[in-house]
């Protein structure tokens, strides 16, 4: 657990400093919309293609496309919450930078009320590599995007056991991970460049305000850690992402019914 919590604390500070110099970039990594020059509309169109996306997919498997509350983790600056609130009741983000949630909530403030049709957005500082803060049981979709990929693999573990534990039975999550890097140049350099190495060319070469993980979470580790604690993966969409370099999977996680 001391090893989780030091992986976690460098993710927190990271990232903190990210939401506070850049949030939007950070979130959504374009060459030409560093130094907040994000359109804040554009930025928010991302979330709702991507949540509709994951609708017609949940909707293709027979699953629920509406839900009562929502958990979105590493909200970051509520690109996706503020998509999700128009199908649910309630939508929780969770980040554990402060500057992420200072953006989200002033993002959403104005922009989608109840009244419009949506249901409300709420953001909530999350200070340890675990879920405590939420009972089980108490989420009817967890949605998780552009996040874990940023996370060591101690930490996803955890937070993968977590995102069951929350889930009510017969509730999913959507779980979006990095599988591998491409066999492209910077892809290569992912794969041979050890950490330390490229989080320095990140704030060196690139001018990142802080570094940014990238972690390769093969589907088979990611199935052990899930069926180890009560859920079983549904579906799974592999996709090549040239933006990044990387090849990313997201998968259709549901909590197996009886489970607490």
């Amino acid at each position: 657990m001391g090893e989780v919590r030091v992986d976690f604390d460098q993710v927190r500070r990271d990232w903190t400093t990210l939401g506070a110099r850049d949030p939007l970039w950070a979130v959504s990594v374009a060459p030409d919309k560093r130094g907040g020059r994000w359109d804040v509309d554009e930025f928010l169109a991302q979330g709702q293609h991507d949540v509709a996306r994951t609708r017609s997919w949940l909707a293709a498997l027979g699953l629920p496309t509406e839900w009562e509350r929502v958990l979105d983790f590493g909200c970051g600056a509520g690109r996706l919450s503020q998509a999700l609130a128009e199908f649910a009741d309630e939508v929780v983000g969770v980040d554990v930078s402060v500057p992420m949630l200072e953006t989200a909530r002033a993002l959403d403030l104005g922009r989608r009320r109840p009244a419009d049709g949506g249901g409300t957005c709420r953001f909530v500082l999350n200070e340890a590599p675990d879920l405590h803060v939420f009972p089980s049981g108490s989420f009817d979709l967890v949605y998780s995007e552009l996040v874990l990929q940023h996370l060591p693999w101690r930490v996803i573990a955890g937070y993968l056991a977590e995102f069951v534990r929350v889930l009510r039975p017969g509730a999913v999550a959507l779980v979006q991970c990095t599988t591998r890097p491409m066999w492209t140049v910077k892809g290569t350099v992912w794969r041979i460049a050890p950490a330390p190495a490229v989080r320095l060319a990140q704030r060196v070469l690139l001018g990142y305000p802080a570094p940014m993980l990238m972690t390769a979470v093969p589907a088979a580790r990611l199935r052990a850690v899930v069926r180890a604690h009560g859920g079983e993966v549904v579906d799974t969409a592999t996709t090549r992402e040239p933006a990044t370099h990387w090849v990313s999977s997201r998968y259709v996680i549901r909590k197996l019914a009886g489970e607490r």
